[in-house]
């Protein structure tokens, strides 16, 4: 009978699951959660429609500006750039400024005039910088996404999908500083040739109220209502929802991530210590052990590939510390590079010979499947 009990609770639990997630982002157009790690898509609504983004355009304009150019650049700021419509952080004619905090407020005030005072800084102009966002776009395989400003101002011609902008938006939450900004919800900045303070508060309210937000961009306008890219991270798992035209965001955002970290659990698919080559010195065999743990979010009932490849040099010489780094192991899914870890020296070796190594596994796939114990 308890056994029964068992078996019951679980099965509701998950129609339950099944449910609630189709009753997700009832009032958006479109929508999705993606696990920030691999890629892997947990809930979709009209995943690759195209709709207008509005400011979650400024996830690509950091970018951009962050690969392009120096935080501690001094950036002059053009009538053009301070003269544009819409949301702004307020900056002037011939303001001097640096990028930091041009991108603090592109970020937390969703500032146009910055997106326009950063474009033209990185790339000469205004068009010359789109066409770097759409190349990035592109590389980052956001195939059905076209830009035609940097700021989000509607434009027929100017579009993206839940799909595509939650791709962007993994790609964006990778770079350190991306994440710092984002994450921030209280800025303050100084022009280096006027008295003004500026003070940004994150447009994001996730990122007070929700447990574990991380980010990223709101946007509005009438064409394209409301839209937010929303992140955050509990147990190790991180995952990023993304909405285009949809009145209830907030809450359609807090049920999206709940979701997805009630649907996964953490699992080590390296741990710290485990033996991932071994060395042979003068006919002694040294354990050659992965230095930390590595996670990542499975779906209950569910199933991950994740291959493992070392990249250790041929040509090592002794003597090599305990705990000493000699390669990394890299973890990859669905094709792509997901992380890594370093290769470390369980022990102290010493020999006056070159170091044999022979892999305990090169190149292999480990799959993991939950099982349900009742």
């Amino acid at each position: 009978m308890r056994r029964l009990t068992a078996l019951l609770l679980i099965l509701s639990a998950f129609f339950t699951a099944r449910i609630d997630a189709l009753a997700m982002a009832d009032s958006a157009d479109c929508a999705c959660i993606i696990d920030a790690l691999t890629g892997e898509v947990v809930f979709s609504k009209n995943i690759g429609k195209r709709h207008p983004m509005a400011s979650t355009t400024k996830i690509m304009t950091a970018i951009i500006a962050l690969e392009n150019s120096s935080l501690d650049d001094i950036v002059t700021v053009s009538a053009n750039a301070a003269n544009v419509e819409g949301s702004a952080m307020y900056v002037e004619d011939g303001m001097q400024i640096y990028m930091r905090d041009l991108l603090y407020g592109l970020m937390l005030s969703s500032g146009n005039d910055a997106a326009v005072a950063i474009a033209e800084h990185v790339a000469g102009s205004v068009d010359a910088f789109v066409d770097m966002m759409n190349l990035k776009a592109q590389e980052i395989g956001a195939e059905n996404t076209n830009f035609t400003n940097p700021n989000g101002l509607p434009d027929d011609a100017h579009f993206t999908t839940a799909g595509n902008l939650a791709f962007i938006a993994r790609y964006a939450m990778k770079n350190p500083e991306f994440r710092e900004i984002v994450g921030t919800y209280f800025y303050e900045a100084r022009p280096l040739n006027a008295e003004t303070v500026f003070q940004f508060y994150n447009h994001n309210k996730l990122l007070e109220w929700y447990e574990g937000a991380t980010g990223v961009k709101t946007g509005y306008t009438d064409a394209a209502g409301r839209c937010l890219v929303s992140s955050a991270i509990r147990n190790n798992m991180e995952f990023i929802a993304v909405t285009l035209g949809d009145n209830e965001d907030w809450t359609d955002h807090a049920e999206m991530l709940d979701y997805a970290f009630a649907s996964h659990y953490p699992k080590k698919v390296i741990e710290n210590g485990m033996t991932v080559k071994v060395a042979r010195v003068d006919g002694k065999e040294y354990n050659m052990i992965a230095g930390d743990d590595f996670i990542v979010p499975f779906k209950e009932n569910g199933r991950c590939e994740v291959e493992l490849v070392t990249h250790v040099a041929s040509d090592l010489r002794t003597p090599i510390n305990a705990g000493e780094k000699i390669g990394y192991l890299e973890i990859r899914s669905g094709g792509e590079e997901i992380g890594d870890v370093d290769i470390v020296s369980e022990q102290e070796i010493t020999g006056v010979s070159a170091m044999r190594l022979r892999s305990s596994f090169i190149s292999c796939f480990m799959r993991v499947v939950k099982r349900i114990l009742v």
